[in-house]
């Protein structure tokens, strides 16, 4: 004779009592853990609470792992990933994400993000804005959404007016006379060793070491002869020549490309925002001259 001590009933063999234990409503078992629960609810409540289980309630199915489940939430389910929530309707995701992560979150795409950074980009995208700023080179008919893309642009030397980054650098210091955003003394020092020289050289066979293609400045090693000139034609090895204004404010960011400054100003994260139209004139100027800058 076996014996269940929650129902208080004997069976009459051990098989007797297997059978009533998997058949009857008082026992709910988990094979995987070997506890036995005496509601079905309280099994339910041990695979959702339980590392061991990687179970969704709402649809009472298992997943082999923490990653099938989660992809599953996203595929079926209106599901918060940050809050381990999951909502009934779209509607209601939506809200939650407007309320609870207003700086992850794009209200009108519907849309999270990893990080503030991320969704500030996203929102100065040409997804949310218009692309105003129209590149003045001869030849060129090319729209930005933003300043530091129309720069980002004349520095890639990719415009067919002819401008390149370091006609552009030459051309900011005749305009910053005063050298608020460049460093005078860098430009110069750059334009001599590792800045203008650098950009126009090209590496040839005598590169290869053996083993790769060497940049002789660094001496770090690319596969392939193009990728190491497009390294030496990069900004990789120039000066950092422009500096942040509101570096007597505690605010020592510098940089070697003027579109990475603008960006710095754009975003505006150290008080820099106050010189954000005397930025914008050098631009101005810098546009209404590219005929010059291009000669």
């Amino acid at each position: 004779m076996t014996y269940c001590d929650r129902c208080d009933r004997y069976f009459g063999s051990s098989r007797a009592l297997k059978q009533h234990l998997e058949n009857s409503g008082a026992h709910n078992i988990c094979d995987d853990c070997n506890l036995d629960f005496s509601t079905w609810k309280g099994l339910k409540e041990h695979w959702v609470q339980s590392p061991r289980h990687d179970y969704c309630q709402r649809c009472d199915e298992h997943f082999s792992s923490q990653w099938e489940l989660d992809e599953h939430y996203e595929d079926m389910h209106y599901y918060c990933e940050l809050c381990n929530r999951i909502f009934d309707f779209e509607l209601g995701l939506h809200e939650h994400r407007r309320q609870s992560h207003p700086g992850l979150y794009c209200i009108s795409c519907k849309r999270m993000f990893a990080n503030r950074n991320n969704l500030d980009q996203h929102l100065r995208s040409s997804v949310h804005q218009a692309k105003d700023h129209v590149c003045p080179g001869r030849g060129c008919k090319k729209a930005f959404v933003s300043r530091p893309a129309l720069v980002l642009h004349w520095e890639s030397g990719t415009c067919p007016s002819g401008i390149t980054r370091d006609s552009l650098n030459q051309g900011v210091a005749k305009v910053d006379r005063g050298g608020i955003i460049t460093n005078h003394a860098r430009l110069l020092k750059g334009s001599e060793s590792s800045g203008a020289v650098v950009s126009d050289t090209w590496a040839t066979d005598l590169s290869w070491n053996g083993f790769a293609y060497e940049c002789y400045i660094c001496h770090r090693t690319f596969a392939s002869l193009k990728a190491v000139n497009a390294h030496l034609r990069s900004p990789a090895h120039s000066e950092k020549i422009y500096r942040c204004p509101t570096q007597w404010y505690g605010c020592d960011q510098e940089f070697k490309m003027l579109s990475a400054f603008c960006q710095h100003v754009e975003n505006g994260h150290c008080g820099v925002q106050k010189f954000k139209e005397g930025m914008n004139k050098v631009l101005d100027s810098l546009s209404s001259n590219m005929k010059r800058l291009t000669m």
